[in-house]
């Protein structure tokens, strides 16, 4: 994988990048891609091909690098020997920030150069695609790509990682999900159940309420307002906003301020309104998401939004930046519900958010139906748990998952209860300026603003940013 925990909502998309790829875009899709045939190298008895993502060994990534190298590339190798083929791979390892690493992969593949084989952020697919620097699998591979049993094996709800404009671009290694997390100690305090699950966002107030009963607890913390940058988007609003059954871009357009914005920012002015559910305070401080953390840890929150990212990472018993020692008996967590059952995008009861990165093919490849083969050989079952040995997390396969997750009830969790009904940020340029505009809307919600002017703010803005109302739904 691309990034180095596996939280994609902490990052965000530097605008220089942004203005580099959204010139190329304008600048027409002439800096990529090849029509070449896809069987062409088909049946060379030797060839060569390169993967390169940003994974060093000794530095960052460097479990992946090592990866690589140790494992992928000389059982790969011999595979090919025992077909009677020399086949030489070489791996191009980066130790770079993601920004500048985005950027050597756009000017490789504008000027038809590059790996063969390379990550990227599933945020950046269609940034990609729309410029022409990777094409649809189905057209650098032909058949095969369509063909391969890994498909089988992957959820639907997951290969969006990697699609655009429902082309498949690559393959998804892993990903992560969005829930509710709460503090069972102070839940039972309230009269609470320590089996919680929300059926709506009702269900969520009414423990809110409760558990404002307690002193000294802030009942729920929803991210919020622009200095928790992405983390308000991904964590925070668009679950939301999937919970009232819409998402930020679909079917060519925007979502503008209409109902489901409305709602979304509704639920926010009930949290930090005049109900006084949630920390106003904590949204605009330089760290307040950290405090957060630390809060929740320290049993002063009781209901919090995240990342499968905050189990793992965060709360984790030996290795959490927010150590909490009875993490395993005093946090339960549940599915986010959508405002009502069956309100939810798709007429969904639960919603979440994933993120993660995608494993392309460079269209210009010498080695089309070889470099789709090491693909695959990559995210084979094997190779898969050959990559998480000894640090369990979810992949994109679903047998892995069933197997290397068995003993880990939380990531299980989110494997068979979280990614089925998960969706995805649009991979799109300006997606950035879009999800501050998003940021802003809550802020203004969280300093007093009703839902309706702060969504009449947002669609404003959301017209500027994206070239006119005709690319927008209706407010």
């Amino acid at each position: 994988m691309v990034f180095s925990s596996r939280d994609f909502s902490r990052r965000r998309i530097g605008a220089a990048a942004a203005l580099v790829m959204a010139g190329a875009v304008l600048a027409g899709c002439g800096g990529g891609g090849s029509s070449t045939d896809p069987d062409r190298g088909k049946d060379a008895k030797s060839f060569s091909l390169t993967i390169t993502r940003n994974a060093i060994e000794g530095g960052k990534n460097t479990e992946e690098a090592e990866w690589i190298t140790k494992s992928v590339i000389p059982r790969f190798v011999a595979a090919q020997k025992a077909k009677g083929v020399t086949a030489k791979v070489t791996f191009r390892g980066q130790g770079v920030d993601d920004e500048a690493y985005k950027t050597k992969l756009a000017l490789d593949l504008k000027s038809r150069s590059g790996a063969d084989i390379m990550d990227i952020d599933g945020i950046w697919v269609g940034e990609f695609a729309q410029a022409g620097y990777i094409k649809p699998l189905s057209e650098v591979v032909g058949a095969p790509a369509d063909a391969w049993d890994g498909w089988t094996k992957i959820p639907g709800s997951v290969q969006k990682l990697a699609m655009f404009e429902d082309e498949r671009y690559g393959v998804p290694p892993a990903t992560d999900g969005r829930l509710l997390y709460f503090n069972k100690k102070l839940f039972a305090q309230a009269g609470l159940p320590a089996d919680w699950q929300p059926r709506s966002w009702p269900d969520i107030i009414a423990a809110a309420r409760a558990l404002k009963k307690l002193p000294g607890v802030t009942p729920i913390q929803l991210n919020a307002g622009t200095a928790m940058g992405e983390a308000t988007t991904m964590q925070g609003f668009l679950p939301m906003l999937a919970g009232a059954g819409a998402e930020i871009y679909t079917d060519g357009k925007w979502t503008g301020g209409g109902p489901a914005v409305q709602q979304a920012l509704g639920l926010y002015a009930q949290i930090y309104g005049s109900e006084g559910l949630g920390d106003p305070k904590l949204q605009q401080e330089a760290k307040g998401r950290d405090k957060s953390f630390e809060e929740f840890a320290a049993g002063k929150i009781g209901i919090l939004a995240e990342g499968d990212y905050f189990w793992r990472d965060v709360i984790n018993p030996k290795t959490g930046v927010a150590k909490m020692k009875t993490r395993d008996q005093d946090v339960g967590y549940a599915l986010i519900p959508a405002i009502s059952p069956g309100k939810g995008v798709r007429g969904q009861d639960f919603v979440s958010m994933s993120g993660g990165s995608v494993t392309v093919l460079n269209p210009n490849t010498e080695y089309p139906q070889q470099a789709f083969e090491l693909l695959a050989f990559m995210n084979s079952a094997e190779m898969i748990k050959a990559r998480t040995a000894g640090t369990p997390e979810i992949t994109s396969r679903t047998d892995v998952n069933k197997e290397i997750l068995a003993g880990d009830p939380f990531l299980t969790f989110v494997s068979e209860k979280v990614l089925p009904v998960t969706s995805y940020r649009p991979g799109l340029a300006v997606y950035p300026q879009v999800s501050t505009a998003l940021q802003e809307a809550t802020a203004a919600v969280v300093s007093g603003k009703t839902p309706q002017q702060a969504a009449a703010e947002y669609t404003e803005k959301l017209e500027g940013i994206v070239g006119g109302a005709a690319h927008v739904t209706p407010r």
